[in-house]
């Protein structure tokens, strides 16, 4: 099938040279690399179906058709996703300055929300401490305009004390803030809390630094499959 390899090469090439036109600080950059790969993506099948049902041409017809389609679908859990980490980023701004939280995009378009313990609770205690409140009323705010993601929270904990307990502190910590997820709400349908204690350390703990890096909360948002 010439026609079909031809003109997926093409649109290939199209999509990996817009890709390389994306600004590495553009908000929307992983909107315009995902409808590319969807446009990609959707003009191969379009060229398949085309050329089955027409092979004077239906490959070409097919392939835009497709593209268009393609484009639009790959272009959806992302623009989905680059306006809700605008929001977190815009009102986070004075917790991230104080490196108090880390917002993070990771490469299946999830987000990550890194909360530092220090800040967000007691000393070794999972309650929550009253300033840190505040930063989970604008979470809460934002995740309940934008219903169609679920939230994964996980605790986690340097290696000072014993095994057991860090893993139950980690797994009251991340209920802590589903909890408090839920009371300004959030649906708990969306909540998944889980604790990981000492076993995945961010930095080495021998040194405070390094284990001050390892007490924290994530926060993983994941779009839903179908959003278009």
């Amino acid at each position: 099938m010439p026609t079909i390899k031809s003109t997926f090469i093409a649109l290939t090439l199209l999509a990996l040279i817009l890709a390389g036109c994306i600004q590495p600080n553009d908000p929307n950059r992983h909107t315009k690399q995902k409808a590319g790969i969807g446009a990609a993506v959707g003009a191969l099948a379009g060229a398949i179906v085309g050329h089955q049902q027409d092979s004077s041409g239906g490959a070409l017809r097919g392939a835009l058709i497709g593209g268009a389609a393609g484009g639009a679908l790959g272009a959806g859990a992302g623009y989905y996703m680059d306006k809700q980490q605008a929001e977190f980023e815009q009102q986070l701004s004075t917790e991230r300055a104080a490196n108090q939280i880390e917002i993070e995009r990771l490469q299946n378009e999830n987000l990550k929300i890194t909360m530092n313990s220090e800040v967000s609770f007691d000393f070794n205690s999972s309650r929550l401490q009253p300033a840190f409140e505040r930063s989970l009323d604008k979470v809460s705010a934002i995740l309940n305009r934008y219903p169609r993601t679920s939230i994964q929270i996980i605790g986690h904990t340097d290696d000072v004390g014993s095994e057991v307990y860090n893993q139950q502190l980690s797994e009251k910590r991340a209920r802590a803030v589903g909890f408090a997820l839920e009371d300004r709400g959030v649906t708990a349908g969306r909540i998944l809390t889980t604790g990981r204690g000492e076993s995945e350390p961010r930095m080495t703990n021998d040194t405070e630094a390094g284990r001050q890096l390892n007490r924290r909360v994530e926060m993983l948002i994941v779009p839903a499959e179908n959003i278009e």
